[in-house]
Parts: C-alpha cells; sequence; structure tokens
C-alpha cells in the first residue's frame, strides 16, 4: 500500500521541530523537515516565548512537506496566551520560568486552602503552573486580563492560527491546576475564589479531534500536551510498566484509567494530567537534563566546550557517590550559572563540593537516577500497582550512561526509545483519527518491534542501595 503522511509539530522548551511522519501499514517513517531553536526573550520586567517566531518556523516547516492528510502540534504546558476581543494577541506569553510567579502559591492557598486545591485538580504544586501565573498577574496589578477576551494554552494559540477556532485540548487543560477530573470541566470555583475571569475560557475538546484545516490539510487535535503525546509512543505490549519522558524535564509516570486523588497522592506531591482515550497520566515532573545543559553552557561561555560523549567519558571516571543534589531544589529552576548552584548546595547540606566539571556532572547523573527510584517508589505506593520495567523514551533516551544508571539505580530493568517519542505520539493520533491505525495498542505492538529499543539491566546494585539513604536525606 502507498505510506499516508501526517505533520507532526513538536514544539519542545528549547527547540522545535516539523516532522514528515509516513506510515505504509508496518512501520511508521519519520522524517526532520524543519528544526528550529526555541529562544526566549528577556525584556527588563518579564521572560517571554517568543511565539510569534515559532508560527514562522512553523509555517517554513509546514510548508516543506509536500503531501499530507493532517496535521498536528505538541507543546510544553502550564503556559498560556490572551487574546483581545478581536483575537489577536495582547502579548508575547511569560514563560514558566519566569521569577513572577514568587509567593503566588502562598498568595493563592489565602484564598483557597492547599489541600482543597489538590482535592480538586489533582495537580503537583508547581509554582510554574498557570494557576500561580495567573495570581501573580492579579497580585500585582496587570491589566492584561482586564482587556482579555480568551485564555488559550500555548498548543491552542497555534491551533488557533492554524485553524481560526477558539479551543483546549484536554490534555493541555489537565496541566494548568485549573481543570477537576471530577467534574471533567473547568474548575471555576478555584477560579472565583482566587479572582480569574471564568469568561475568558474556551471549550475543551479531547485529542483525536479534527478541529479546522489548514490550506486545505485537517488539523487534527494529538494529544497536545508533549507529554501526553510522548506515553502514546511508549513500545509497550503489557500494563506493568512505568515510563519517563526524559528531556529538559523528565516526567517520570504511570498511565491508569482514572485519576488518583488521595490524601497519599496528595502527600506525595504527584500529579494527575489527561492522556489519550480517557486514560490519566499519574507522574511527577522532575528537573531532568535541564540541569546538564546549563552546565554546558555555563562552560561554553567560559571556554571549555564539552561534547555528551566528553561529559559521558567524564563522569564514568569521577567518584560516582561523592555528593548528590536534590533537582528539584528551586535555586536549580531559573537558567544561569549551574555548577557554581551545584556547588552551593552541596556546601549548605554539609558534603564535600565537587572539585571538577566531571564530579559535577557525576552528581548530576547519579542525583537525577536516584530522584527517578524515589519518584517510582513514590508512584508504587500511591497506585498500588507493580512496575517491572521503566520505559525511557524521548530525547534523553539517547543518554545510555543515564540510562544504566537509572537502571542501576531503580533495580529494574530500563527499555530506552523512541527518542522522537513525542512527535511518533503525535503522529499516531492523527493516524487513529484519520482510520490509518486501529487504535493505540496497535501502534505500541509495532513499536514494540523497533531495532531502535535499547535494553539496560541493572548492575552494581549493591553499591547503588548502599548510596541511595544519603540521597533520601536530602530529600527530607
Amino acid at each position: 500500500m502507498s505510506a499516508k503522511h501526517v505533520i507532526a509539530i513538536d514544539l519542545g522548551a528549547t527547540s522545535g521541530r516539523v516532522m514528515d511522519v509516513a506510515f505504509d501499514g508496518s512501520a511508521l517513517d519519520l522524517s526532520e523537515v524543519h528544526r528550529f531553536p526555541n529562544i526566549p526573550v528577556q525584556t527588563p520586567n518579564l521572560l517571554h516565548w517568543d511565539v510569534l517566531r515559532l508560527w514562522h518556523e512553523i509555517s517554513i516547516g509546514i510548508g516543506g512537506v509536500s503531501e499530507a492528510a493532517a496535521i498536528g502540534l505538541d507543546c510544553w504546558g502550564v503556559d498560556y496566551a490572551l487574546l483581545d476581543k478581536a483575537g489577536e494577541l495582547l502579548g508575547n506569553p511569560a514563560h514558566y520560568r519566569d521569577p513572577r510567579t514568587n509567593g503566588a502559591m502562598e498568595w493563592v492557598f489565602e484564598r483557597m486552602p492547599r489541600r482543597e486545591v489538590f482535592q480538586r485538580t489533582g495537580i503537583q504544586f508547581m509554582p510554574l503552573n498557570a494557576l500561580y501565573q495567573l495570581a501573580a498577574s492579579i497580585r500585582d496589578g496587570s491589566p492584561q486580563l482586564d482587556n482579555a477576551a480568551t485564555l488559550l494554552t500555548i498548543a491552542d494559540l497555534f491551533n488557533y492560527w492554524l485553524t481560526g477556532v477558539k479551543t483546549c485540548e484536554f490534555t493541555e487543560a489537565t496541566t494548568m491546576q485549573l481543570y477537576n477530573p471530577t467534574l471533567a470541566d473547568w474548575d471555576r470555583r478555584i477560579m472565583n475564589a482566587v479572582g480569574i475571569p471564568t469568561d475568558i475560557l474556551t471549550p475543551i475538546s479531547q485529542p483525536g479531534t479534527a478541529i479546522g484545516q489548514y490550506r486545505g490539510i485537517d488539523v487534527v487535535l494529538p494529544a497536545c500536551h508533549d507529554t501526553g503525546s510522548a506515553v502514546v509512543a511508549v513500545p509497550s505490549t503489557t500494563e506493568n510498566y512505568a515510563y519517563l519522558s526524559s528531556g529538559t524535564w523528565s516526567l517520570l509516570g504511570l498511565e491508569l484509567d482514572e485519576a488518583i486523588i488521595s490524601e497519599a497522592s496528595y502527600q506525595a506531591n504527584v500529579t494527575n494530567e489527561g492522556g489519550y482515550g480517557s486514560t490519566w497520566r499519574l507522574l511527577k515532573n522532575i528537573m531532568g537534563l535541564w540541569l546538564a545543559d546549563q552546565c554546558r553552557a555555563t562552560w561554553s561561555a567560559q571556554g571549555r566546550e564539552y561534547s555528551f560523549e566528553t561529559l559521558t567519558a567524564m563522569v564514568e571516571s569521577a567518584a560516582l557517590f561523592k555528593a548528590f543534589i536534590e533537582p528539584d531544589d528551586p535555586a536549580f529552576l531559573p537558567p544561569g550559572d549551574m555548577p557554581s548552584r551545584i556547588i552551593d548546595f552541596c556546601r549548605r547540606t554539609g558534603q564535600p563540593a565537587p572539585e571538577s566539571d566531571a564530579e559535577i556532572m557525576a552528581a548530576v547523573y547519579v542525583s537525577l537516577a536516584y530522584k527517578y527510584r524515589y519518584v517510582l517508589e513514590q508512584l508504587i505506593e500511591v497506585s498500588g500497582q507493580s512496575v517491572d520495567r521503566l520505559h525511557i523514551i524521548g530525547g534523553g533516551s539517547r543518554n545510555a550512561l543515564l540510562n544504566q544508571m537509572t537502571a542501576n539505580a531503580i533495580g529494574r530493568p530500563v527499555v530506552a526509545g523512541p527518542a522522537e517519542a513525542t512527535a511518533t505520539g503525535n503522529a499516531i493520533v492523527q493516524l487513529i483519527a484519520i482510520g490509518e491505525l486501529g487504535g493505540v495498542a496497535e501502534a505500541r505492538a509495532l513499536l514494540s518491534d523497533s531495532d531502535e529499543n535499547r535494553r539496560y539491566e541493572p548492575r552494581n546494585t549493591a553499591a547503588w542501595n548502599d548510596n541511595y539513604a544519603r540521597f533520601c536525606a536530602l530529600l527530607e
């Protein structure tokens, strides 16, 4: 049979790509048409996403595909854009790493108790959530909300520009801490308590919905949240697995049939995000390879250029268990001199400070592997689900050293791949929507046979177990 083509637009926090995905009935073939950087813009008062540049790059990418049956776009979550009554953008959206949300969580909890916010949303408490971004705008007297007629997530902003249709895709809506899984709708009680206008909300649409056309091509909503798309592409044919979507952020979780909103999930500060096919992703956000990327950027500015291969060799020759960090310490969230922050963290926690670039990277890699174990144990306890192996998907699945360290830390096999899981999952939902695939199970069975998948068995587990308690002590 002739191959059917779809366009998967995948926007990440540091780069974007437009992929031409061909499906011949037995295999998916991904071709990168256009890749471009996603460079935030710092003004004197605010860090912004440059959505106009991203739209320009998206348009170039789509124009580079000769034929396609559908287009789908995925993106990061939590951020949003505001439109005026004419449907025009009120300003470049704020970046979730901007510090304007400092203190916003506490400001919200003065208006609705923290426990009630979780009970109504099931979402992990992070200052970057849209709830706290909006609260910060209200607290600080920003005039944008007064002039806003519509709120769209970043993914939905681009879907609007593609089709003219204003909607909010389900998986994106659930990241904002404004969606109530019990009501299956926006939680207007939270919004009213905080002072967020409810008339700027749009209807919520499910992934797999065709919402309009762009230049004669159907635009289909995939799981627009990038992790939601990535999880569709987990190459598993059984149920007892966990996934780790590894990139700038590490998102470790389980795919479940319903949200788990309980005292245990509240205490563990895990999140319930919507998935494709009425599933829920019980997961936790972990800082991820942002730590390594910022270290490399700092060293590069200082004249020391390291490839990832060089860093791997450096770590392998370093003392692995000298010092650890808590990857999710607030000090590591903003961009900047990450090596100095890591050294400072070790000193203020009474540990020996890393004395070389290699020891800094060893602290990062080992700490990430241990944090994966810690969160996996939390998820198993909260859900009661057994886990036989961990699937690592996304760009970070190419990091063989971290994959092996993760297997060592968790004491379970790790299966790595596909690296382009987000674009793959995006395309799969489109292909299901246009009738080319029978469902997610069929797609996962195809992916499970891929030569790209790599398996890592646990090694040296005694040493990893012996040092784990030292890491856990940093989290208490």
